[in-house]
């Protein structure tokens, strides 16, 4: 743009209720290299009830103009994800970089579909895993690598969903049907394997279980009943790369005791992550940890310079400007700190393989 900023146009906001209005719209505006150029909706009332709660003028009906705007230099798709290759692939035949929500695609087929678009494309992609952006994940990776914990051993993650309970509200309730790829092992799951994953290495084989324990649920807004097909617990043990022995479990809703928990064990000493929620992509995090003599775990506070956006910032608008702001980076100088869409692809691929060991009973390669 005529102003040095890169205009964004956003696919999918609603005011105050959003995951582009909670995360994105609040990242973008407080970052100084982007500004929110144009806004899309299904119906040109709410496109521009948005746009004026916002002050975007441009402000669309539909996806098309959005991504031909001229105005506009990225597309960020935060729309149910059924609809990312559509919006994606108009994207970047527009000749726009994109910034897609995860997960990429509805299962593996689609994400490798649409990475093999963007590979054909001049654009430059990023796909939103932002929990390997939080200051205290990036704090952890850290720790790891410069030996706090050793060699490690093992690592454990227990989990709750908060959704795919026996209660839904009307928004969320598309995700209780498993072929909307909206399910607890792709959303909370996998943002949380990826921060694993940041700084562990990856997982080269599992062992899973999935079940769906509570198959009726209501909506509480309607009053309404339905029948759930995805999952409400999630399990399995696998084998790092490194040969280290992982354990995870997630289930569904919300729990009287531990609603995250994720240790990691070494030869030299222990890490504790700690929250409200299996969602590690966008709640508050508490890293404590213990070494050497240490026979208890002590908080562990996370350096200031791994935050790498304005202080002001919170919430879920945190790590989503960690991932704008690294993309900012990226695109100015050629980097890549930010995941792309084939590595988006790799993650993909973890969570076949547990949908497959699941389904067959077999230990499964990440492969």
């Amino acid at each position: 743009m005529a102003n040095g900023k890169l205009g964004v146009g956003i696919i999918g906001v609603q005011p105050e209720r959003s995951w582009a209005a909670v995360a994105h719209i609040p990242a973008l505006q407080a970052l100084p290299g982007f500004e929110v150029t144009a806004l899309s909706t299904t119906r040109i009332e709410s496109a521009r009830a948005a746009g004026e709660a916002y002050g975007v003028a441009h402000c669309y009906d539909n996806h098309r103009d959005l991504v031909n705007d001229p105005d506009v230099d990225v597309v960020a798709v935060t729309v149910k994800v059924p609809h990312h290759r559509e919006l994606v692939f108009a994207a970047l035949d527009a000749g726009k970089h994109v910034y897609c929500e995860w997960p990429l695609g509805n299962g593996l087929d689609d994400a490798r579909a649409i990475a093999e678009r963007a590979r054909g494309s001049q654009a430059r992609c990023v796909i939103g895993l932002q929990a390997r952006f939080s200051p205290e994940i990036l704090h952890v990776q850290k720790l790891i690598a410069d030996g706090y914990v050793g060699r490690v051993l093992s690592t454990t993650l227990l989990a709750s969903g908060l959704v795919w309970g026996p209660m839904i509200d009307t928004a969320n309730a598309y995700t209780m049907d498993r072929s909307n790829g909206a399910t607890m092992l792709s959303i909370p799951m996998g943002h949380s394997l990826d921060a694993v994953a940041a700084c562990l290495g990856e997982l080269n084989e599992v062992s899973a279980q999935m079940d769906v324990l509570q198959s009726d649920f209501l909506n509480v807004e309607t009053g309404e009943h339905g029948i759930k097909t995805s999952p409400d617990q999630v399990a399995f043990t696998g084998t790092l790369a490194s040969g280290a022995t992982m354990a995870c479990h997630y289930r569904a809703g919300a729990c009287r005791g531990t609603n995250l928990l994720w240790e990691i064990n070494g030869t030299e000493g222990d890490i504790q992550v700690t929250g409200m929620g299996g969602h590690m992509q966008m709640l508050d995090l508490t890293v404590s940890g213990g070494r050497g003599d240490a026979q208890a775990l002590a908080p562990l506070p996370t350096p200031a310079e791994l935050r790498t956006v304005p202080v002001g910032l919170a919430g879920p608008a945190l790590n989503v400007a960690q991932v704008w702001q690294a993309f900012a980076d990226d695109l100015a100088t050629g980097s890549r700190k930010t995941f792309d869409f084939d590595q988006a692809v790799q993650r993909h691929t973890l969570l076949a393989a547990i949908e497959r060991s699941a389904a067959h009973g077999n230990k499964e390669k990440v492969q």
